[in-house]
C-alpha cells in the first residue's frame, strides 16, 4: 500500500512540475525530474500487474519515492516563495547531487524489478478481475425467524416501555437483525418517532443526544442552526420530543452499563408501547437493560445457510454456482464456523477472484483457522487481496473514529488531495474514479454503505468494528508514528530525517481525529511547510494565522467555523479543496455575508469550493481573467450574478449551490452555458426574487432542488423537459397555484421527487407522464386533496411518502397500495406515513 501510494503521488508530482511554465528547470535537472517520473510509472505497473504479491523491496520503494517527492517539492516551493540563491541551508548544487542520488536509487530497484528480484511470497493467486454483484435487495438469509420474534416483541401487546437486548459475538449479525427490524414497513408505519444511535466502546453523552435530536427534526418547533447546545436542554428537548409519542429507540453496539444509567431518564413511560432496541456482545449489559424481559441470543448459521449466504455474496442475482466449485463452496462455507461476517468477507474474496477450482482451494486452505483467532486472518487475507490501488484508500477510512458514517464526498476530496488516485482525464475525472474505488471496496464487502443518495450512488459510508481494527494495525505497520501531542492524532505520516529542519514534518499528512479540538499556533504551522491537508474543527480565536498562506503544498483545507478569506488564500497554488462550514457545536452564521478575495480566481487547481452561504464569488470583471477549469463545485455562495462571462470562467462545474437573499435580477437564465453542471441547488431565503421570467436551466441536469420562487405551475413544463434530470426537489412553494397538469413526453428519466410545503390542490397527471419514477415524496402539502390515480401504476414506483397533515393525502396513498395489491399483485411497492 504504501509502496503503491508513494509512487502515484510521486508520478503525479513530477507531472505536475514539468508541465508547469512557473518553473525555471535546467535541462540536465529536467532530464532527471523526466526519468524519476518514467521510472515510477513502471514500478506502479509491476505493483499493479501482482496485486497479490508483497515484495520483498516494497519498504524500499516507499522511502525512496517518499524522500524523493519531498525533494522536488523543496525545490518548487523555495522557487515559488524565495529567491534560491539566499537561501543557506541547501545550495542548488547539493540539490543537484541529491536528486541525482534519488534517481540512480529508484534506477537500481527498477533494474532489480526486471531481474526478477520483484518477487514475493506464493500462497495467493487470487485476480481481482472479477468483481462481485452489488445486492440492493439482499434476502436476510439466517435471520428470518429472528425478524419475526423481534418484529413480534416490538409490536407486541404490552403497553409498557420495554427494552428489547440482542447480543451475540461480534460479526454474528446483531446489527443486520436490528436494522431490518427497524426499516419494515410495518414497524415503520406504527410508530410515531424512530431513532437509531450506535453507541461503540467510547461513547459520547452528547453525541447520543445530537442524534436523537437529528432524528427528530421533524417534531421539534425550535430549531437554531449554528447554535450550540447544552447537554441538559438536548436532553429536556429530547424528553418532550418524545412524550406521548409511541417511539422505537435503537442503541447499536452497546458496550457498557454506564451508558444505560445515563439514558434512561430520556425515554418517558407513557403506556404506549414505547420500545428500545439495543445490541451488545455483552450478555451482562443486555440483562442489565431490561432483567424482565429474555434476551434475543442470536445463534450461528448452520451450514446451509452459510453456503446460501455465500453464493448470494459471490454470484449475481439468477447465476447458479458452477457445479465444478460447489463442494469446494461448500467447504469454505463450513470454514467460517456459521459467523454471518466471516461469510460475506469470503464472499468478496471469492467474487473478485478466478472461478477456478485452484483459486477457491487456495482460499480455503488460508480460511481453515480463522475463526479461533476472531476473524484476524480472514480480515488480513481481505486486505492482502486487494488491488495496490485500493489499499491506501481503504486505510485511510480507517482514519475516521470509531462507528463513523463517512461523508463520501469528503472522503473522495481526502483521496484526491493525498494523490492516491492515478488517472484524471478529459473523459474520467479523479472524482469519479475515486467513486469506482469506492464502489469496489463495497462489492468487497470491507465498507459497509450507511446511505445511498436518490440517484443511487453512495452519500455515507463506514466500516465494521472489525474491519476498522484491521485498518488501524494495518496503517501503523506502513507508517511512522509520532508522539507529539499536537501530531498524534494525524494519520499517513512519513519522518523525513535528512532534509533541512522546517521540512521534516510529513509530506503524506491526513487528518485530525475528529476527537480532537486544536488551535492554529503559528510556530506549529510554521513547521508544516510540506502540508498536503489541514482539517481544523475549531479555534478560539477564530483567526488564521498568516503561516497558513505559506503552506505552499496545501490541497485540502476545512475550517469548521466562519473567518474572512484574505487574498493570500492564492498563496496556496495547489489549493484544490477549500470547505469553510461550521459544526453545529463550533459555527455560528455570520450576521452578514462576507466577500472572496478577487484572487480566488487566479487558483487554477481549486476543484472544490463548498461554503455555507456566508460568501459572495466576486466578480472578476478583467476580461483577462483565465476560466478555473478544474472547478467541479461551487456550493454555498450567495447573491452569484450569473452573467455571461461569469458562466464562461466555470466551465467545468458539475455542482452549483446558491442563496438569493434580496430582490434583484440576477441573470440566473444564464446557467444554461454550464453545459457539464448535474446538480444544481437554488434556494430563496426572505422576500427575495431569484428569478424575474420563466426559468432555463442546462440539458446537463441530474438533480434540481428549488427553494422559493412561486412560479406557476405551467412552468414546470420546463423542468419536464430537462432529458438526464433523475432527481427533483421541490421546497418552500417554489410553484404557486393550485393546480398542477403534467403533459407525455416529460421527465423521462425522473426517478425521484419530493415536493415540500405546497398549496397545491389537484395534480393531474398520467402513468405515462413519469415512465421511471422510483420514490414519490409529500411533505407538507396541506391542500392536496389526493394522489393521482396514475402513479401508482408507475412500474418502477418502489415508494409513496406522506406525513400525517393531511389525512386525505394518507387515505389517497392507502388505497393506492391496497389496489395495487388486489389488482395488480405488486409487492413492491410501499407506502410510509410520516407522523409529525
Amino acid at each position: 500500500m504504501a509502496a503503491y501510494a508513494a509512487l502515484v503521488s510521486l508520478a503525479r508530482t513530477t507531472e505536475l512540475l514539468l508541465n508547469s511554465d512557473k518553473y525555471s528547470i535546467p535541462v540536465d535537472e529536467k532530464a532527471q525530474i523526466t526519468s524519476i517520473r518514467e521510472y515510477a510509472m513502471f514500478l506502479i505497473s509491476s505493483l499493479e500487474d501482482f496485486p497479490e504479491r508483497s515484495s520483498r523491496l516494497e519498504g524500499k520503494i516507499k522511502d525512496i519515492a517518499n524522500q524523493t517527492e519531498v525533494l522536488i517539492e523543496y525545490f518548487m516551493w523555495k522557487q515559488i516563495r524565495l529567491n534560491w540563491c539566499s537561501v543557506q541551508n541547501l545550495s542548488r548544487s547539493e540539490f543537484d547531487e541529491l536528486l541525482t542520488k534519488s534517481r540512480e536509487e529508484i534506477g537500481l530497484i527498477v533494474s532489480q524489478t526486471m531481474d526478477g528480484q520483484f518477487v514475493g511470497d506464493s500462497s495467493a493467486t487470487i485476480s481481482p478481475a472479477r468483481l462481485a454483484p452489488t445486492n440492493n435487495n439482499d434476502v436476510v438469509i439466517g435471520l428470518g425467524a429472528d425478524l419475526i420474534t423481534i418484529k413480534d416483541r416490538l409490536c407486541g401487546a404490552s403497553s409498557k416501555l420495554q427494552v428489547i437486548p440482542i447480543t451475540g459475538m461480534g460479526g454474528i449479525g446483531k446489527t443486520t437483525l436490528a436494522r431490518n427490524a427497524y426499516d419494515d414497513s410495518s414497524i415503520v408505519g406504527y410508530f410515531h418517532i424512530r431513532a437509531w444511535v450506535t453507541v461503540s466502546q467510547h461513547y459520547s453523552a452528547h453525541r447520543i443526544l445530537s442524534t436523537l435530536l437529528d432524528s427528530m427534526t421533524l417534531f421539534l418547533k425550535e430549531q437554531v442552526l449554528g447554535e450550540e447546545i447544552d447537554e441538559t436542554v438536548m436532553a429536556e428537548k429530547v424528553y418532550k420530543c418524545l412524550k406521548g409519542r409511541r417511539y422505537l429507540v435503537v442503541m447499536d453496539d452497546v458496550w457498557s452499563t454506564e451508558v444505560l444509567d445515563d439514558v434512561r431518564k430520556l425515554f418517558p413511560d407513557d403506556g404506549n408501547g414505547s420500545r428500545i432496541m439495543l445490541t451488545t456482545r455483552l450478555s451482562n449489559v443486555g440483562l442489565y437493560a431490561d432483567s424482565s424481559g429474555p434476551l434475543h441470543q442470536m445463534r450461528f448459521m448452520d451450514n446451509n445457510q452459510s453456503w446460501d449466504l455465500l453464493k448470494q455474496k459471490v454470484f449475481m442475482s439468477g447465476q447458479d454456482c458452477p457445479s465444478e466449485l460447489e463442494d469446494i463452496g461448500k467447504m469454505i462455507a463450513r470454514c467460517c464456523g456459521g459467523l454471518p461476517l466471516a461469510v460475506v468477507l469470503v464472499g468478496g474474496i471469492l467474487s473478485a477472484g478466478k472461478m477456478t477450482q485452484a483459486s477457491w482451494k487456495e482460499v480455503a486452505q488460508n480460511i481453515a483457522s480463522i475463526v479461533d483467532e476472531q476473524l484476524e486472518k480472514l480480515l488480513s487475507l481481505c486486505y492482502k487481496h486487494l488491488p495496490q490501488h485500493l489499499r491506501p484508500c481503504f486505510l485511510l477510512i480507517g482514519g475516521f473514529s470509531e462507528d463513523y458514517e463517512i461523508q463520501v464526498s469528503r472522503l473522495i476530496k481526502l483521496w484526491v488531495a493525498e494523490g492516491f488516485l492515478k488517472c484524471g482525464n478529459r473523459y474520467k475525472s479523479f472524482e469519479d474514479e475515486a467513486e469506482e474505488y469506492l464502489e469496489d471496496l463495497v462489492r468487497r464487502n470491507l465498507v459497509l454503505v450507511a446511505e445511498r443518495k436518490a440517484s443511487g450512488k453512495i452519500k455515507r459510508c463506514k466500516l465494521h468494528d472489525l474491519v476498522r481494527d484491521l485498518c488501524v494495525r494495518k496503517s501503523n505497520d506502513v507508517n511512522e508514528k509520532y508522539t507529539t501531542a499536537f501530531i498524534k492524532d494525524f494519520r499517513y505520516i512519513n519522518h523525513i530525517d535528512h532534509y533541512p529542519k522546517e521540512t521534516w514534518l510529513p509530506t503524506f499528512l491526513a487528518m485530525l481525529s475528529q476527537r480532537v479540538a486544536t488551535s492554529l499556533q503559528p510556530d506549529l504551522v510554521g513547521n508544516f511547510r510540506l502540508l498536503r491537508i489541514l482539517d481544523v474543527i475549531n479555534d478560539s480565536d477564530r483567526l488564521l494565522p498568516s503561516q497558513v498562506f505559506e503552506l505552499f503544498h496545501l490541497r485540502y483545507f476545512a475550517l469548521a467555523y466562519y473567518v474572512k478569506i484574505p487574498p493570500s488564500i492564492s498563496n496556496l497554488e495547489n489549493l484544490q479543496t477549500l470547505i469553510i462550514c461550521p459544526w453545529r457545536k463550533y459555527g455560528r452564521y455570520p450576521a452578514h455575508f462576507s466577500s472572496l478575495p478577487l484572487e480566488i480566481w487566479s487558483m487554477p487547481q481549486l476543484r472544490h469550493l463548498v461554503f455555507s452561504y456566508s460568501y459572495i464569488l466576486p466578480d472578476p470583471k478583467d476580461c483577462s481573467t483565465p476560466p478555473l477549469e478544474n472547478l467541479q463545485t461551487l456550493s454555498g455562495v450567495s447573491s452569484l450574478v450569473c452573467s455571461r462571462r461569469v458562466m464562461k470562467l466555470l466551465p467545468n462545474l458539475k455542482k452549483l449551490g446558491i442563496i438569493y437573499s434580496r430582490n434583484e435580477d440576477y441573470n440566473v437564465y444564464n446557467l444554461i452555458h454550464l453545459h457539464q453542471l448535474e446538480k444544481l441547488k437554488i434556494t430563496r431565503c426572505r422576500d427575495s426574487s431569484w428569478l424575474r421570467k420563466n426559468p432555463i436551466f442546462p440539458l446537463s441536469l441530474k438533480k434540481l432542488t428549488l427553494y422559493g420562487g412561486e412560479f406557476p405551475w405551467k412552468d414546470m413544463a420546463v423542468v419536464g423537459a430537462l432529458p438526464n434530470l433523475e432527481v427533483l426537489k421541490l421546497r418552500f412553494l417554489v410553484y404557486d397555484g393550485d393546480t398542477w397538469e403534467t403533459t407525455n413526453g416529460g421527465f423521462l428519466q425522473l426517478k425521484f421527487l419530493l415536493i415540500e410545503e405546497s398549496n397545491l390542490q389537484y395534480w393531474i397527471t398520467e402513468t405515462n407522464h413519469f415512465p421511471r419514477l422510483k420514490s414519490l415524496r409529500l411533505h407538507y402539502c396541506w391542500d392536496l386533496s389526493r394522489i393521482p390515480d396514475g402513479i401508482g401504476e408507475i412500474p418502477t414506483l418502489e415508494l409513496i411518502e406522506v406525513d400525517d397533515v393531511n389525512k386525505s393525502l394518507v387515505d389517497s396513498a392507502k388505497q393506492i397500495l391496497e389496489d395495487q395489491l388486489e389488482y395488480y399483485g405488486n409487492n413492491a411497492l410501499q407506502v410510509h406515513c410520516i407522523r409529525v
